[in-house]
């Protein structure tokens, strides 16, 4: 009788320890899942985001970006070569307006630069809360259709024509020139474009459609005037002692015809 008892003690021991190694295991098992998990997520939230304040507020990731650079800069540069809006405008005009490709006018309605209807369109609408409820937005059947319309929307409107007195790969001037002209609301418009394109290099692809493959940018020594109020040519040329027709030369000017917010060079 005593001998069974122990036996039957022994046994219930045995399994008292099996059943306490599982245990032991299985949290062990499930620590390791959770440290494996917190790791995962770790690691995605390094990948670098930046939010587009745009027609849509959108939240994308470093890479995302640059696919949609990859994606869209050759039609870009065929559309400066073509229209004479700088590459590296068109690029950021699209990342900025669009959320990278991946905001709702995007999705709806192909509208990489939120290009609202105005008066005289007779394409497709589509319709978007912006400064409004329920604005009118273009459409279009495919992304190389909006990009087109966005060089042809420049070129046509004669609120834009003196963008076309700059340096085409004067990227700063283009940038502080549509908030001049009224493309956009954002009194900051001009900066985040600017950083965009340095950021992510746009005025690259300035150069490749301007066939400059070797050509330096201009280095921050390069003196700089912003055309003022009452400012001519001719009493800029006298204040820096530089003569009009270098002025005329420097930057690419066709006569003597300047804008208020106008960057000139120099020297």
């Amino acid at each position: 009788m005593i001998k069974r008892i122990f036996v039957i003690f022994v046994l219930v021991l045995l399994a008292s320890c099996g059943s306490k190694k599982k245990a032991s295991q299985t949290q062990r098992h499930s620590k390791k899942e959770v440290v494996k998990e917190r790791n995962d997520r770790n690691k995605s939230d390094e990948r670098e985001t930046q939010t587009l304040e745009s027609t849509s507020r959108t939240t994308v990731y470093t890479e995302t970006v640059e696919d949609y650079i990859r994606v869209y800069s050759p039609i870009a540069v065929r559309q400066m070569r073509e229209f004479g809006v700088p590459a590296s405008i068109t690029l950021s005009q699209g990342i900025l307006e669009s959320g990278a490709g991946k905001g709702e006018l995007v999705r709806k309605a192909n509208n990489h630069f939120g290009i609202k209807c105005h008066k005289g369109w007779n394409g497709d609408k589509a319709y978007h809360d912006d400064d409004a409820k329920g604005e009118c937005f273009r459409k279009y059947d495919y992304a190389e259709l909006s990009f087109a319309d966005h060089s042809r929307f420049l070129t046509t409107r004669s609120r834009y024509g003196f963008l076309f007195d700059l340096r085409p790969d004067d990227y700063k001037a283009w940038a502080k020139g549509l908030r001049e002209a009224g493309y956009a609301t954002d009194r900051r418009y001009p900066e985040k474009l600017i950083s965009l394109i340095e950021r992510y290099r746009l005025y690259e692809y300035d150069d490749q459609a301007l066939g400059n493959k070797s050509r330096k940018r201009k280095q921050k020594s390069d003196k700089q005037y912003v055309v003022t109020k009452g400012d001519t040519l001719y009493s800029i040329s006298k204040r820096y002692d530089v003569s009009v027709n270098e002025l005329k030369r420097k930057n690419d000017l066709r006569d003597n015809t300047i804008h208020v917010g106008q960057i000139l060079y120099l020297n």
